[in-house]
């Protein structure tokens, strides 16, 4: 009994957490963004998609465990897009976004930073988030190169004007002790990507508020094409880019700005970094399945609250849509 309990029966498109719930969501996103899934062979792969595709059609070898198809389903979430089938590249999955991104991080938060460093680190920043907004993004409709080109341009050229601007009065506020602004300086990372990961979603994914994006009945069915639903998916990942670099570039610096003053630090200066980098790699880590458990991937939205058509086209209450992430 306990053993079924931990493990619950397998139900295929679904999670083994409960989605309705916080701490459900949390323990999904935990399984896929987690970095092993990035190690896995296309051979695994294949056998996991095979395993899935025998369950669908009920041609499942014997002896097959629930937990053996959890897995399996796992390994496909991570690696394989919802909607278009194909699979992520590797730096650009939400279990790539930790690994891959903590550089960058790192190097948004060294003191000292110059108008160069800031735009470099800025620009580096923007173009994987943007890589990361695209590839995740809901894609029941194609989206044109151009559109990809004309967000990018503009997710980076706002991220790099926000902060060389707020760095430049910094350095011009002269009342301000040298420790305080060193802190401030600090902390500027944190507004001019916030602002910027809204502008990125938005300019990312822009495509989808124009076309729509398709919408399911409670059997999976595409009942129509919603540009209200667009609205809501982008707004709530718009809102988790808010909140994940909160602590990512609120916590460190703090964190920092007291393990310095440490004896042993002061006399060790060569530990700053390995130390910094540590601290970042533990936030971001944290941060990330916190934020993008905000909201079910898998979103709902009342057939009332959306266009007349859609309404006319189902007899359920509630629709489904893919958030993206």
């Amino acid at each position: 009994m306990a053993e079924s309990a931990a493990c619950p029966v397998f139900q295929l498109g679904r999670s083994r957490y409960d989605q309705g719930s916080f701490l459900g969501r949390l323990r999904h996103f935990v399984d896929i963004i987690d970095p092993s899934t990035l190690f896995v062979s296309e051979s695994r792969l294949k056998e996991s998609l095979k395993l899935l595709e025998d369950y669908k059609h009920g041609t499942l070898p014997p002896g097959v465990s629930d937990l053996q198809l959890w897995e399996a389903q796992k390994i496909k979430q991570a690696i394989i897009h919802p909607d278009t089938g194909d699979k992520i590249f590797m730096p650009f999955r939400m279990s790539g976004y930790v690994p891959f991104g903590t550089p960058i991080v790192i190097g948004l938060l060294l003191p000292n930073q110059t108008v160069v460093s800031t735009i470099i680190w800025q620009w580096l920043n923007q173009s994987h988030n943007a890589c990361v907004n695209y590839a995740n993004r809901n894609a029941t409709k194609p989206t044109p190169t151009t559109k990809f080109l004309q967000g990018y341009v503009g997710a980076v050229t706002s991220a790099v004007s926000i902060a060389v601007g707020l760095n430049i009065l910094i350095q011009k506020a002269n009342r301000l002790s040298p420790a305080t602004r060193m802190i401030i300086q600090r902390l500027v990372p944190f507004p001019a990507v916030a602002s910027a990961n809204i502008c990125n979603v938005g300019l990312m994914r822009h495509n989808e508020l124009s076309e729509g994006i398709d919408v399911l009945d409670h059997n999976g069915k595409v009942v129509g094409s919603s540009k209200i639903a667009a609205k809501h998916a982008i707004a709530e990942t718009a809102f988790t880019r808010v909140v994940l670099p909160m602590p990512i570039f609120v916590l460190p610096p703090i964190i920092m700005s007291y393990l310095e003053r440490l004896r042993f630090l002061r006399s060790n200066r060569r530990l700053l970094l390995p130390i910094h980098s540590l601290v970042c790699l533990v936030t971001f880590g944290l941060s990330l399945p916190v934020a993008i458990s905000l909201f079910p991937q898998m979103s709902q939205i009342e057939v009332s609250r959306l266009e007349p058509e859609i309404a006319m086209a189902t007899d359920c209450k509630v629709v489904t849509y893919n958030k993206g992430l």
